[in-house]
Formats: C-alpha cells, sequence, structure tokens
C-alpha cells in the first residue's frame, strides 16, 4: 500500500542472499511470424543488396585496375598488359550487361549477389596473378568484396566468399607472373617473406569479415529491438488517448441520456398498465444504465486534461503495482523525502509506467514473497526502487543488463510464471525511461535479491507549472 512521504530513505529489508538465473527475458510484445521466421530473428534481417551498389563499386574497381594499368605502361615496366585488359574488359561487359538487362533499383538476391562478388574475387584474383601475384601490393584489395559480403549477406554465404579468398590467396602464393618491375632489376623477395605476406592476408580477410559481420549483426539486432521499444510505446500512447476519448464521449453523451430519462418519465405517468408501459419502463432502466456505465468510463483520467496529466508519487507507484498484485507475492509501495523537500508532482507519462510496470512484473515473477516498491526525492532529484527478494541477478550477466536479446532462460526456467524470453524486456523497459531523462541501474542488494534503480533530476520528471 501507499503511504505519504516521511523523512527518511528507503532502506533495503530483503535478509536472503541467493543465486538466481537472469531474469529479463519476459514481457515482450507478440509479433507474427513474417516468411519463416519472426521478425525478431535478426538473422533473417539482413538487409541485403541493391544490384545496383554491386554495379557502382564494381566500376570502381574497373577505374582503379585501369589506371594500375596504364600507370605500368606509363612507367615502361614489363607486364602482360592485354591480358590485363582484357580480364579488366570482360568486368565491364558484365557491369554493362547487369546495368542493361535490370536498369531499374532493386535487391539482389542472396545468391545473385554471392555470384556477383565472387567473380570480383576471381577477376581480382587473375589480375594478380598475371601482375606479381602476393608480391603485388594490391593483393590487400581480395579482402574487399569479403567484407562486403559479411556485412550484407547471411552467414553461410558470406562464408562461401570467404573460403574462395583463402583458396585465390593459397593459390597465388604458389602461382604467379613476375612483379611487373624495370626490365634489368631482378626483384626476388625470399619465399619466407611471401608466405608472411599470404599469411597476413588470410588473417585480414578471417579477422575483417569477422568483425564487418558482428558490427552488422548488432546494428541489425539494435534496430529491432527499438523497432519493438517504439512499437510498446505506441500501444501505451493509444490506450492513453482511449482513456481520454472514454472521458469526453461520457461527458458528450450525458445530455442526452438525460433528456431521454426525462421524456420517459413523463410519458409513463400518462399510460396504463400494459405492454406499452412495460416498454417505456425499460427505456428508463436502460438509460439509467448507460448513464452508470458513462458514470464509470468519466472516473478515468482524461489525459487531455491538464488536471490528469499529473500525479502524485502515490499515484504513480500504485499504478505501476496495481496489475501485478496476485495475491502470492505483497508489492509494498512507500515514498520518503529529504526534509523540507517541496512536494513532488510527476507528469504522466506511458513511458514511465510502462518501463517500472515492465520492472516490478519482472520482479513478481522471481520474488519469494514481497518486492518493495520505493520512492525517494529531494530538491534535486526523484529515486524510483524496485527489489525484490529472490535469488538477484546472476554475476556472468549482470553487466550486460538492458541489451537487446540478452537472456539466459529461453526455456522459462527459474520463474514464477516459466515465460519464455528472448531478452527484449529489459531493452524495452530500459530505453523507454531513458527517453524520459531517467538514469537506469541494475545491481543486487547486498541483502539479497534484485535492484533496478531509475534517477531522475527533478526538472525532467516533475509537473511544469505555468508561468
Amino acid at each position: 500500500m501507499a503511504s505519504s512521504p516521511q523523512t527518511a530513505p528507503p532502506t533495503p529489508r530483503f535478509d536472503k542472499p541467493r543465486t538466481r538465473g537472469w531474469q529479463a527475458g519476459w514481457n515482450q510484445p507478440e509479433v507474427a511470424d513474417a516468411g519463416e521466421g519472426r521478425l525478431w530473428d535478426w538473422a533473417q534481417a539482413r538487409r541485403g543488396l541493391r544490384l545496383r551498389t554491386l554495379v557502382l563499386l564494381r566500376w570502381v574497381a574497373i577505374s582503379g585496375q585501369t589506371c594500375a594499368v596504364v600507370w605500368v605502361v606509363l612507367m615502361h615496366l614489363t607486364a602482360p598488359v592485354g591480358l590485363c585488359l582484357l580480364v579488366i574488359a570482360a568486368a565491364g561487359w558484365l557491369n554493362l550487361s547487369a546495368t542493361l538487362t535490370w536498369p531499374g533499383v532493386r535487391l539482389a538476391g542472396n545468391r545473385e549477389a554471392v555470384l556477383q562478388l565472387a567473380f570480383d574475387l576471381i577477376e581480382l584474383a587473375v589480375l594478380l596473378g598475371l601482375t606479381g601475384g602476393l608480391k603485388n601490393p594490391f593483393a590487400l584489395l581480395l579482402i574487399a568484396p569479403v567484407t562486403v559480403g559479411a556485412a550484407t549477406l547471411p552467414t553461410r554465404h558470406a562464408a562461401m566468399l570467404g573460403v574462395l579468398a583463402l583458396a585465390a590467396t593459397a593459390v597465388l602464393g604458389f602461382w604467379s607472373a613476375p612483379l611487373p618491375w624495370p626490365s634489368g632489376i631482378p626483384f626476388s623477395p625470399p619465399p619466407l617473406y611471401v608466405a608472411g605476406v599470404g599469411i597476413a592476408l588470410a588473417v585480414g580477410i578471417v579477422f575483417t569479415a569477422a568483425y564487418a559481420w558482428q558490427a552488422s549483426a548488432e546494428a541489425s539486432r539494435m534496430e529491432l529491438a527499438l523497432a519493438a521499444t517504439q512499437a510498446v510505446l505506441a500501444r501505451e500512447q493509444r490506450l492513453s488517448a482511449l482513456g481520454g476519448l472514454a472521458a469526453a464521449a461520457a461527458h458528450e453523451l450525458g445530455t442526452p441520456l438525460a433528456t431521454i430519462q426525462v421524456v420517459t418519465k413523463e410519458m409513463i405517468r400518462s399510460l396504463e398498465p400494459g405492454p406499452l408501459f412495460d416498454d417505456v419502463q425499460l427505456l428508463i432502466e436502460q438509460a439509467e444504465r448507460c448513464r452508470a456505465i458513462l458514470r464509470k468510463l468519466s472516473q478515468e483520467p482524461d489525459t487531455a486534461d491538464a488536471h490528469h496529466a499529473r500525479m502524485s508519487l502515490s499515484q504513480l507507484l500504485d499504478e505501476v503495482a496495481d496489475p501485478h498484485r496476485d495475491g502470492v507475492v505483497v508489492i509494498d509501495c512507500e515514498v520518503s523525502c529529504a526534509p523540507g523537500a517541496a512536494i513532488l508532482e510527476v507528469q504522466r507519462m506511458p513511458e514511465v509506467l510502462h518501463g517500472l510496470s515492465a520492472f516490478v512484473e519482472n520482479a513478481v515473477d522471481f520474488a519469494e514473497s514481497a518486492v518493495d516498491l520505493t520512492a525517494y526525492y529531494d530538491d534535486a532529484q526523484l529515486i524510483i526502487e524496485v527489489r525484490d527478494d529472490g535469488p538477484g541477478f546472476s554475476a556472468d550477466v549482470i553487466g550486460k543488463l538492458g541489451q537487446p536479446y540478452i537472456t539466459t532462460r529461453s526455456q522459462g526456467e527459474n520463474s514464477r510464471s516459466s515465460h519464455l524470453g528472448m531478452g527484449l524486456g529489459f531493452f524495452i523497459a530500459k530505453t523507454l525511461l531513458e527517453r524520459t531523462g531517467a538514469l537506469v541501474e541494475f545491481r543486487n542488494a547486498k541483502r539479497g535479491g534484485a535492484c533496478i534503480t531509475a534517477r531522475w533530476t527533478r526538472e525532467r520528471i516533475a509537473v511544469q507549472e505555468p508561468v
């Protein structure tokens, strides 16, 4: 239950230190399946490559390769210039064919993108084979197609490109034409150096591709998680708007219903008992029933009304806790303040209500018998804590809390509800609260149990009084 502000900050009262599994895989929005996988399956959410992008990148490569061949000719270096130009022409022909066949903008399929990038790898490997192999400093460019594939294609297809690049590196290490060099001046680096270049190139291909794949995967996961957050916020805002609409409807319909009641009561006075009398009596009863329903609706806060756009901390805590009072776990709400602090009234914000409610739901799910929901404020800040007497956060994930898709209870173990989670709950709640200016912290209480703290400055959370 809520109590009036006191003068002492809240103190933890739980004394059952235990360990428990991760408790953040709850309360994510249900999402319809998309294709063969769920919307939240980030592995299926790679963006792919536009064919126009592949063509543009190849034109850049063709331009650079042509400039390199021209430079070799101008420097009078020994090289198979004709064969090199023939290979470059083949790449140009492929680009022209792709441009004329598909002039519009479209995404390349996975297989098509793999074939396009594989062609770029092979074309570059042939050019390197004609111009020195691993002795050619431009061998480093073998990394480029693999990196593009790792950043945009599924793992299996990116791995194919990686294997092809490593195979090309191995072949170039054993076979290649001489490096273009002024005639009469021998250039023959020791085999150990060539082997070192090959190993370095292979390591670079693997490392750069893995880095690009991980960065792209994180970006996709974050994008989907933020989309989930926006969906939750939009739902909360729609619910708030419905509350205001209901109150407005109750106000507008009250007058015509009152008129109906007055008219029907006048009619019934002049009627004799009979079927018509019973019908009018039914009209009076149904009109009264409608007025009772509207009175109930009008008691719900009108979110568009300035009076209901503010709430006390006791009201905030009660509104957050009430949906989760199941009779098994006791939720104790307490408000306290620093001595002399001005009374704090906060803005009614859907982000705050949903975020705190989600944390309370999770605490109830893992608590042994009680959850403490406390608020403490002074003239500078507001602190709201959610503490439970459960086993607490496990040490291996407490530093990752608040990141999307971080969960270790995919089968719902260790929770009262056995809820199957994907690790979006904490991320959504934390993101919503941070949008309101909160600083959210996760820790285990010294006397046991999990503790989640949200801190606001008074300027960000307090009701702004009109000037």
